[in-house]
């Protein structure tokens, strides 16, 4: 890498959510944009934010003065892409270019609702919890939970009346998916060329979730384990790409945190840290207090603006259900 490079991959800060379950990010949407720029071969920092537990602008990607959001312009990938960082896709012309295309688009799709309806439908609140809200105390933990659950249901469609077909399509959706994928790679290391795409991203993200987060009796990691090369090219990948490093003993900083001690932050080699130094204990700077009670003053009005929330919603709903109006979007605990 030449200097000019290193310079600027100095600035490149990925922001996740924090590591678990063996894996350098727990949450399947950050997991695909760090295995991107880990095939990209693609200096980086990496970041935790712990302030933002149910936000959806996350993982997002700070290069220079400018930062690329989850929830805009296509996700991070494609901003990456755009912005000449790091772009490993088929163009048009290219012969297999439909077939990539489509491959993406059914990762996006039928395995991306199986993996969200796992977590927050056919799943208890116990991995949810650990992924997104584990900074959090316990009851404002299932508060979140809860409404997320409850947003979930509504935006697949899930109502009392239909849950069991619903589950049904949604599992056959993701055999049918599976069977695809396999049929795809073959016995290939990668999906297309023998190099890795944003499909590979975005596949391996999806594999090794299932096959480290999911629980044993999930349906979803059940019918992944049935076809071999795709658990093979998971296993193989991951000792290519992850298993090299070792997870600092110190989780990263807050983004927020981070902002305020940029040149200590920022210095570190790319991805994690094998051996951190210690670090000599410092007084902190007012700053640094006041964007400590910031965030806590952020959580506290979050935590009573979700509690009102759901009393208000609660309210409504009950009142509907007197009128026997069902909407199908109220669930039993």
């Amino acid at each position: 890498m030449s200097d000019v490079e290193a310079e600027r991959s100095s600035n490149f800060v990925l922001v996740t959510r924090r590591g678990g379950f063996g894996l350098p990010t727990a949450c399947p949407s950050c997991l695909p944009v760090y295995l991107y720029l880990r095939f990209a071969n693609i200096a980086f920092n990496l970041l935790y934010d712990v302030t933002n537990p149910d936000s959806d602008h996350i993982p997002y990607f700070e290069y220079g003065y400018y930062v690329a959001f989850n929830n805009e312009k296509g996700g991070v990938i494609e901003t990456l892409k755009q912005e000449g960082i790091a772009d490993l896709d088929p163009k048009a012309p290219s012969t297999y270019f439909s077939e990539w295309l489509s491959t993406k688009a059914l990762i996006n799709t039928w395995l991306a609702t199986a993996i969200e309806y796992e977590i927050w439908v056919a799943s208890d609140s116990s991995n949810a919890c650990k992924i997104y809200f584990s900074d959090l105390p316990w009851l404002l933990a299932k508060v979140l939970y809860k409404k997320q659950s409850q947003a979930v249901k509504r935006r697949l469609g899930i109502t009392d009346v239909n849950a069991s077909e619903r589950e049904e399509e949604i599992y056959r959706n993701a055999t049918l998916a599976y069977v695809a994928s396999s049929l795809r790679l073959g016995d290939q290391s990668f999906f297309f060329e023998d190099r890795p795409t944003s499909v590979d991203a975005l596949f391996l993200g999806h594999a090794l979730f299932v096959l480290h987060v999911l629980p044993d009796t999930s349906v979803l990691r059940i019918d992944f384990l049935k076809h071999d090369n795709l658990v093979k090219y998971a296993e193989n990948l991951k000792r290519q790409f992850l298993d090299g490093e070792v997870p600092a003993t110190s989780s990263p900083r807050s983004h927020f945190d981070a902002s305020t001690s940029k040149s200590n932050s920022r210095r570190k080699a790319s991805h994690w840290s094998s051996k951190p130094k210690p670090k000599p204990k410092r007084e902190k700077t007012e700053d640094e207090k006041k964007l400590r009670r910031r965030a806590k003053y952020f959580l506290g009005a979050q935590a009573i603006a979700v509690v009102v929330f759901l009393s208000l919603f609660g309210g409504v709903e009950r009142a509907e259900l007197q009128d026997g109006d069902d909407d199908g979007f109220a669930y039993d605990d």
